[in-house]
């Protein structure tokens, strides 16, 4: 019994391996590095270095593994980059995953564990004290969140058609660290954003103040990326106990806390008077996204044990630690 992660030397992707060996899987790692870190994997650990849009090489890693169960989570996810780089994300992320998809078949692996993300949700106005349920109407805005739910529309057919067993975990905001080593060091996600600007001795940009909320800035759920790993790890039994089935859960903390509660965290745990600057708003950006994440608790036991103090400490020791 091998499972293939890939992205497996990314951020989330290396918390997920730990987590997978803890739960004492056998585990081949999948990345091509354009993000991901060699460093961040076990070197007794095999490593393919392959992008997933070259089918004949991951066509190769499933003949010379004997893959079992997958848990997908390479890809591009910069919302702003696919705005500009629309057909580079349809490629990545679309291709890649049909190229994945097809040696699944191929091979007889059926268990699918897949990264998606609260993208696919687009701009609900659902006021900013309502939770956001895997049966609301998915309707994304940019072609990063199409490529998610293009890539759940191949998943799930592929389970109603094939066979497959597919969880779907639809990501709200990740953050923290379950490792120092494995803390994220690129600047595409709030709390590195705001520890790179201080870094630079900067302010950190604050887009909209005036948001109908407490503080009148986006609320928004942060999930720790240790509680998201183990979330992958009960979707993975879930697959490999049911039936053939397609089934998107949100993966959050089922509560928000707005950039500026989030920025006010950062100050107190770094120790560092931040002032930040405000911008206006960014096209696109709802109010309010919070996860109703009621699916996950009864489908796999599984509930976030890790709040925003405990995300922000574990972020803050791995930037200091990795600088």
């Amino acid at each position: 019994m091998t499972l293939l992660i890939t992205g497996g030397a990314g951020y989330i992707g290396s918390h997920v391996v730990f987590e997978a060996l803890k739960d004492g899987r056998e585990i081949v790692v999948l990345d091509d590095l354009s993000t991901g870190f060699r460093s961040r994997i076990p070197t007794s650990l095999p490593f393919e270095e392959v992008s997933l849009t070259d089918r004949e090489s991951v066509f190769k890693v499933f003949e010379v593994h004997n893959i079992t169960g997958v848990v997908h989570l390479a890809g591009k996810k910069q919302v702003g980059e696919s705005m500009l780089r629309p057909e580079y994300y349809w490629n990545e992320n679309v291709g890649g995953l049909q190229n994945l998809v097809a040696a699944m078949v191929e091979h007889g692996v059926k268990d699918f564990v897949f990264s998606s993300s609260a993208s696919v949700y687009g701009e609900p106005d659902l006021g900013p004290d309502a939770l956001i349920s895997e049966g609301l109407e998915c309707k994304p805005i940019s072609p990063y969140g199409e490529t998610k739910f293009e890539g759940e529309r191949i998943a799930k057919e592929h389970a109603e058609k094939l066979d497959f067993k597919v969880a779907a975990l639809r990501y709200f905001n990740v953050a923290g660290a379950g490792r120092p080593e494995l803390g994220d060091q690129l600047p595409f996600n709030l709390v590195p954003i705001v520890f790179g600007a201080l870094d630079r001795a900067e302010q950190p940009k604050v887009f909209g103040d005036d948001y109908p909320t407490p503080d009148g800035s986006c609320i928004r759920d942060y999930v720790h990326v240790q509680d998201l790993a183990e979330a992958h790890i009960s979707a993975l039994n879930y697959v490999e106990n049911s039936q053939e089935t397609f089934l998107p859960i949100n993966v959050g903390a089922g509560h928000g806390v707005s950039v500026f509660e989030v920025i006010a965290e950062i100050s107190r745990v770094s120790d560092i008077e931040i002032s930040p600057v405000h911008a206006q708003r960014r096209k696109g950006d709802p109010a309010a996204l919070v996860a109703d994440v009621s699916r996950a608790a009864e489908i796999l036991g599984w509930r976030s044990k890790k709040d925003l103090s405990d995300i922000v400490t574990s972020a803050w020791n791995a930037w200091s630690n990795n600088r």
